[in-house]
């Protein structure tokens, strides 16, 4: 059999990027590395439950579901567990990320998001409503900057099924511009609706079912419309979901590559997302309440 050609195929990849608004890279990651990775992401999960509520230093962030809401104590997502695991520190500057998101980035990409979501069987709430990540970024650019400008990708760590709640895309809806659904209230609270979906000029037969076994990556743009269930079935369902960024447009985010080449974080995180902790970096702890509103 002739070695894969990756960097052919990110062409692909690229283009249905552009048609769909998402694309599936099938086995990325062979059997004997996913079961180092699985294993891995249960040190990270059993990290989180030392927790007792939802706990943040610097960029490190465990949301945690607790006893007294669930019975149990339930990890729902980790946030740059890099910081404290090395081998996700590598993980995350992988040359074959490179060599997918290269023709959508550039050569110089940073990293300003790295989550591994759980979807614990018993949890009851591990739904994402239908929505566009452009939501919780600035809205002013143009299709194409907006679209090439921060793209998620999901590496799925456990088979992601339809029945333990599969990601779900919209297929196409990223031409629609920004829609604001879900922009009610929390995105882990309810469901969307199907009149919600029609109104906003989408169709119901476009939605996908991006069922994954481990080692498939899913990546996809910050308006195209995707959400998921609630896991419904026995097993659990983690997936790792790492943003990247054009470091020509964005100065936010840990480095990744720099002219192609991997970069490792440095001494000190550098705050990504929420301001607040420039002024509040931690540890502290942080209960909402959200899932019992």
């Amino acid at each position: 059999m002739a070695p894969r050609d990756l960097a052919a195929e990110s062409k692909h990849y690229a283009e249905q990027y552009w048609d769909k608004g998402y694309a599936i890279v099938r086995g990325l990651f062979s059997k004997d590395e996913m079961m180092e990775i699985q294993a891995e992401a249960a040190k990270v999960y059993a990290d989180g439950l030392r927790h007792h509520a939802s706990y943040r230093h610097k960029n490190l962030y465990y949301e945690i579901l607790p006893e007294a809401f669930a019975g149990r104590r339930y990890v729902l997502q980790g946030h740059w567990f890099s910081w404290i695991n090395p081998f996700f520190e590598k993980l995350r500057r992988d040359p074959r990320y490179f060599t997918i998101l290269e023709p959508l980035l550039g050569r110089n990409i940073k990293q300003p998001a790295q989550q591994i979501h759980w979807k614990p069987p018993g949890a009851g709430l591990t739904g994402y409503r239908f929505h566009q990540d452009l939501r919780f970024r600035e809205r002013d650019e143009s299709f194409e900057k907006i679209m090439t400008s921060w793209i998620n990708t999901g590496l799925a760590i456990d088979p992601a099924t339809r029945e333990n709640g599969c990601l779900r895309v919209i297929s196409g809806s990223h031409k629609k511009g920004y829609l604001g659904l879900s922009d009610d209230g929390p995105l882990m609270k309810g469901a969307t609706q199907d009149e919600e979906l029609k109104k906003a000029g989408l169709d119901l037969k476009d939605i996908v079912d991006v069922e994954l076994e481990p080692g498939d990556l899913a990546i996809w743009g910050m308006l195209t419309v995707h959400g998921s269930d609630a896991n419904k079935s026995a097993k659990d369902r983690a997936f790792a979901i790492s943003g990247y960024v054009s470091a020509e447009t964005s100065e936010r985010g840990e480095w990744a590559f720099r002219d192609g080449q991997p970069v490792p974080l440095g001494a000190e995180p550098v705050i990504c997302k929420y301001e607040k902790l420039f002024e509040k970096p931690g540890p502290f702890y942080e209960d909402s309440k959200w899932y019992a509103a």
